[in-house]
């Protein structure tokens, strides 16, 4: 593979799984402009832009830890992702769902709108970066790639303190969480279980990297 992959994800936790040579992962922590920022310092030698981590389901056949890899992104910024790359990720995760990926920066966290954007749009998921990634993608001229595995189902709300946990670097914020809990503390029965269902996505996010493969399937496009 000549030039590197740059993957583009939200969390600290999310980009610890990707490990390869040539690969730059990049933590936006709901920065946009930091995270475009630091995806526009790795394009020089780029050969490739990929959208990796979490999602949120918004099909509701989708149960969480099930793979959807993008074939267009609808939202903030439209984009049609290459097929060529899609269909070697599908290749490595053959039960992955292939669609529409919704992103515009927002946090969905209500089961009414993400019913709303998918009657809208017909999106499998929504995530939080993907926009800026493809944005920085077309500019560049560079290939691009969604590859991310559902943490919360379509029927699912997450509770305040899940709204205050991603840090502007991609860490947790553990302290703006506790401080959710102690204001609504009725919260804490579904952030228990919200907590569970993304620990069991978390171990399939890791398991599924591996996968795929060190160079997230870009060679075999």
């Amino acid at each position: 593979m000549t030039g590197t992959i740059i993957a583009v994800t939200g969390t600290r936790r999310e980009a610890s799984v990707l490990k390869g040579a040539g690969l730059v992962v990049l933590a936006g922590g709901g920065d946009a402009a930091g995270l475009a920022r630091q995806i526009a310092s790795h394009l020089p030698g780029a050969a490739g832009i990929i959208s990796f981590g979490m999602c949120g389901g918004l099909d509701r056949a989708l149960k969480p830890g099930q793979w959807v890899i993008g074939k267009r992104l609808v939202g903030a910024f439209p984009a049609t992702c290459d097929e060529a790359w899609a269909r070697a990720l599908a290749a490595r995760l053959p039960a992955a769902r292939l669609g529409a990926i919704h992103a515009d920066g927002t946090l969905i966290a209500s089961a009414d709108d993400k019913l709303a954007i998918a009657n809208a749009s017909a999106a499998l998921a929504v995530d939080m970066e993907s926009h800026i990634a493809a944005r920085a993608a077309a500019e560049a001229g560079l290939p691009f790639a969604i590859l991310r595995c559902v943490s919360d189902d379509a029927h699912a709300e997450l509770p305040p303190a899940i709204r205050l946990a991603m840090r502007p670097d991609g860490a947790l914020a553990v302290g703006a969480m506790l401080g959710s809990v102690l204001r609504q503390p009725g919260q804490v029965p579904a952030l228990t279980r919200t907590l569970a269902g993304f620990a069991g996505a978390f171990r399939e996010l890791a398991q599924g990297a591996q996968k795929v493969g060190p160079g997230l399937a870009f060679e075999e496009r």
